[in-house]
């Protein structure tokens, strides 16, 4: 059995958020999924905008209050509100509550930073005519 707590791993400070792998190559060692804990503060947004080109994400609400963006369309999520990010699909969350904000994010098939694809200057509002080849 393999097991760990998230206190066991080392937490990064990255653009909008703290992020911890709690199921990588370097942790759990998981085949088919990778998965990480993050905390965002109140008022922050994850950036860049990002997407995933080999597989999908499905992140989780466990505390706090947010939105999540995804190529234009905003959406709220609260406590127990799970969102899935589509391959490929420019995506990005925001902490909208007084209070930070825990999310746990699981990918398939696993990744980590290096393979997120990156939307420098994507803002987080509402866009029907959203084209990720205007910020590639």
């Amino acid at each position: 059995m393999k097991i760990i707590h998230e206190s066991d791993v080392e937490e990064q400070r990255i653009p909008g958020r703290y992020i911890r792998w709690i199921a990588d190559e370097k942790t759990l060692q998981p085949q088919y999924l990778s998965s990480c804990v993050i905390r965002v503060l109140p008022g922050e947004t994850v950036q860049p905008a990002h997407s995933h080109p080999e597989g999908e994400e499905l992140i989780y609400i466990v505390s706090g209050e947010g939105e999540a963006w995804v190529e234009g369309e905003i959406k709220p999520m609260t406590e127990g509100t799970a969102v899935l990010f589509e391959k490929g699909h420019v995506h990005q969350i925001r902490n909208t509550g007084t209070v930070e904000m825990k999310v746990a994010c699981f990918f398939a098939p696993p990744t980590g930073l290096d393979n997120y694809r990156m939307y420098e200057g994507v803002p987080f509002e509402r866009n029907d005519s959203f084209r990720r080849e205007d910020y590639e």
